[in-house]
């Protein structure tokens, strides 16, 4: 799959702003982001749900409509509903007629963990059950690829696990499967590659140990004590600082230094040193982008 300088506005706010994103075969991508960041704007450019205004989009060398008329891509749909006094079993057959080849029905159940509700009624699942009962009539096609927007959005804890441990079995089997989430953990727990967004943009791409180490790898906290946070920034190996009421959040390159240099500032109390959690990370990301859009509109 290829995004190859895709943009889409509405209006005059540009909701996906010249994107740039190659996913390779057997990957597990999430793309991850604040509530309009561009993650479900940038899905609908992969679906065909939405033309881009400039760039391009393609899925297997095709264009997004052809590869999904194809059946190569699938696509969890959050509203559909089950069909009332019908079971499992019965749903997933007779979505298996709609495509030239399906999967036999035993292995989408197998695969989407319905094997033991297979036969009970789909109107009286779980939020969690009918969640993998979409997900099982994602994977009815036999698609290569599958888009998933948010897909445990308001499930518990429990069902969220059963849910990642059906589409595991999916792309365990050399899939593809491109995500969309703001669970900092549901992305470093299922993905292989970490593709943050922020203001339609992307930011940081990588694996969750390759985000942390570019936010600087390490954490000194301090407590402020009233001193303010003038030139916190230019300390060595400070790559970014965050303020949290009177604590002083320094994620660095070089925390040795980082720490001596606050000494002779007579600025240490309370320290702390700590690796970066990728919510550190993700919070140095998307600051990075705010401040050099901030800039920018300044400078006009």
């Amino acid at each position: 799959m290829n995004l190859g300088g895709a943009a889409k506005s509405f209006g005059s706010t540009p909701a996906v702003d010249g994107v740039d994103l190659t996913v390779r075969r057997g990957e597990t991508v999430a793309l991850l982001g604040r509530h309009g960041s561009g993650k479900s704007t940038a899905i609908s450019l992969m679906l065909g749900l939405t033309a881009p205004d400039s760039g391009g989009v393609s899925l297997f060398g095709d264009s997004p409509a052809q590869a999904v008329a194809l059946g190569r891509v699938g696509f969890m749909l959050d509203d559909c509903r089950p069909i009332p006094r019908t079971t499992v079993r019965e749903q997933i057959a007779f979505a298996s007629h709609t495509f030239p080849r399906p999967l036999a029905v035993p292995e989408v159940l197998r695969l989407a963990g319905l094997t033991e509700s297979a036969d009970r009624r789909a109107d009286l699942l779980s939020d969690g059950e009918v969640r993998r009962l979409r997900f099982a009539l994602t994977l009815i096609g036999d698609p290569e690829l599958i888009i998933l927007d948010e897909p445990t959005a308001g499930l518990d804890a429990r069902a969220r696990t059963a849910f990642w441990a059906a589409v595991h079995g999916y792309a365990g089997r050399g899939n593809t499967v491109v995500f969309s989430t703001h669970y900092l953990e549901e992305a470093d727990d299922n993905a292989d590659r970490i593709v943050v967004m922020d203001h339609g943009r992307i930011v940081a791409d990588g694996n969750g140990e390759e985000l942390r180490r570019s936010a600087g790898g390490t954490v000194v906290a301090v407590d402020l004590a009233g001193r303010g946070s003038h030139g916190l920034t230019e300390l060595p190996g400070v790559v970014s600082v965050e303020i949290r009421r009177d604590r002083a959040r320094l994620a660095t390159t070089d925390a040795d230094a980082t720490v001596v240099a606050l000494a002779r500032m007579d600025a240490i109390r309370g320290l702390e040193v700590a690796p970066v959690s990728l919510e550190d990370a993700f919070l140095a990301l998307t600051s990075r982008l705010e401040a050099t859009l901030l800039g920018a509109s300044l400078a006009r």
